[in-house]
């Protein structure tokens, strides 16, 4: 099976230089320049550079022996601009004994500013014992993880019991058009046992590196954006009127800072608090374990609140993130407008929230206007083969015996539009992360280098488990 020795493993996760334990196999070579190519491909918004991905994608993979029947691409619009989704069939011979597999991952990233970067973003630099590049971690290690363990798995002869297929999407950072048009093609004509999701869990590792514990992504936020707007007669600047749009819309969202949504907590939740304050050391371990106990704990809250790697998990949250006002410097501004990005607590529906939001506003002249897709995400369960195979997993890296945890993303993923369907999705990614080496959607986005090689056996390990032949 050409396993790397647990040691190396050990080694890596420790952050132990590779280069003293062991020469990069074939395999990890072809994965690292996949995986630069992949980075060094701008596939943000308003670069029209998805399908040149797509195209060199199935280039490799067409190379490893996949044929045009098991390759799909589709064409779609995201707001004028063409983006490309890619599915690929991993097929049974004959009758398939069990329902296929479905993996996602999406091919896109949000963009970077060059400028405010110490590294040119769409260049893969391996420097300090990390990859920096836009989508390092989010979310070309998934895609690139994926690909090459079908690869790996084709050349090596192997043959599933069920249909496995990859739906690759093309736009998860902004519109989902391609998320949405695969899993309705997926619910119609695939019908899997589950979904398993590359965008989400993983590894949380402390400071030192050492393994913690295995997180597994069983539910996510409802994602909502609002656009509010305050609309003025304007005039000239030299003539002030007494109700300006800028000031008034500073207003409201001087109030939306102020306000915080109550705690909410569920099963899930408070099952994964407990566990993973067992397991985090430290002020915030204790916090997780008390808010567990007792949902009501106003320090435990507060403390949580504190940390941005727990905050999302209590309440729902809505915040600005883009401006628009005025259309000349010496006119008063005609109309300001807001972006706000809700993402809200599973039960709680947007309808709610919304009436929040005018709630905690007060002011009948804000227009809202919702400009994303609804789509609820109920909680998943995590089937015993599932949890069998991550165990596989681990066992492989070194790390058998670790805890496997559930967990509730704040953020969103492609997995939303799959629950929403019916499907248990699970998010179990291959990377692992200290808390400082999280800047997806930040500046200077990483992935430690030994987390990218020593990931690589993940889906390998565990497409094996899940589908295949056991003696």
């Amino acid at each position: 099976m050409n396993f790397k020795p647990i040691l190396l493993s050990a080694a890596l996760l420790l952050g132990v230089p590779v280069g003293l334990a062991e020469e990069r196999t074939a395999f990890e070579q072809s994965a690292r320049e996949m995986y630069q190519t992949a980075v060094e491909i701008r596939t943000a918004r308003g670069q029209a550079k998805t399908p040149e991905l797509v195209e060199y994608l199935v280039r490799e993979l067409k190379a490893a022996g996949f044929a045009d029947a098991d390759i799909r691409v589709t064409d779609h619009d995201n707001n004028g601009e063409a983006v490309q989704g890619l599915m690929v069939w991993y097929r049974a011979d004959g009758v398939p004994a069990k329902k296929p597999i479905v993996l996602l991952a999406h091919m896109d990233v949000v963009d970077a500013l060059p400028e405010s970067w110490v590294r040119y973003p769409f260049e893969l630099i391996e420097e300090d014992g990390y990859f920096f590049g836009r989508g390092t971690a989010d979310n070309k290690y998934g895609v690139i993880s994926l690909v090459s363990a079908f690869i790996r798995l084709k050349q090596e002869g192997f043959t599933p019991n069920r249909d496995i297929v990859i739906a690759l999407s093309g736009d998860e950072e902004t519109g989902m058009v391609s998320t949405r048009a695969q899993a309705e093609f997926v619910a119609v004509n695939v019908d899997p046992a589950y979904v398993l999701n590359a965008d989400a869990g993983g590894l949380t590792l402390d400071t030192d590196g050492k393994a913690l514990f295995y997180s597994v992504q069983g539910a996510e936020k409802t994602y909502a954006s609002y656009e509010l707007s305050i609309s003025n007669p304007g005039g000239h600047s030299s003539a002030p009127r007494p109700d300006n749009a800028i000031y008034e819309l500073a207003a409201a969202l001087r109030k939306i800072e102020a306000y915080t949504f109550p705690v909410m907590h569920s099963p899930l939740t408070i099952a994964s608090f407990k566990a993973a304050g067992a397991q985090t050391p430290g002020p915030l371990g204790e916090a997780m374990l008390a808010f567990a106990a007792n949902p009501a704990d106003e320090a435990a809250i507060a403390a949580l609140r504190a940390d941005p790697s727990t905050i999302g998990t209590l309440a729902t949250t809505c915040i600005p993130t883009m401006l628009r006002a005025g259309h000349a410097d010496n006119a008063l501004p005609q109309l300001a407008t807001a972006t706000i990005n809700c993402r809200i607590f599973p039960g709680v529906g947007i309808e709610a929230t919304e009436k929040t939001l005018k709630e905690v506003i007060g002011n009948e002249e804000v227009k809202f206007k919702l400009i994303s897709t609804l789509v609820e995400s109920p909680e998943s369960k995590l089937p015993e083969d599932v949890l069998a195979a991550l165990n596989a997993s681990l066992a492989q890296r070194g790390l058998g015996g670790l805890a496997i945890l559930p967990h509730m993303s704040s953020g969103g993923t492609d997995g939303m539009h799959y629950r929403n369907l019916g499907y248990d999705t699970l998010g179990i990614g291959a990377s692992g992360a200290r808390p400082n080496d999280t800047f997806a959607h930040g500046l200077n986005e990483r992935l430690p280098v030994a987390s990218f090689y020593d990931g690589l056996d993940h889906w390998y390990v565990i497409l094996k488990e899940l589908a295949g032949a056991k003696e």
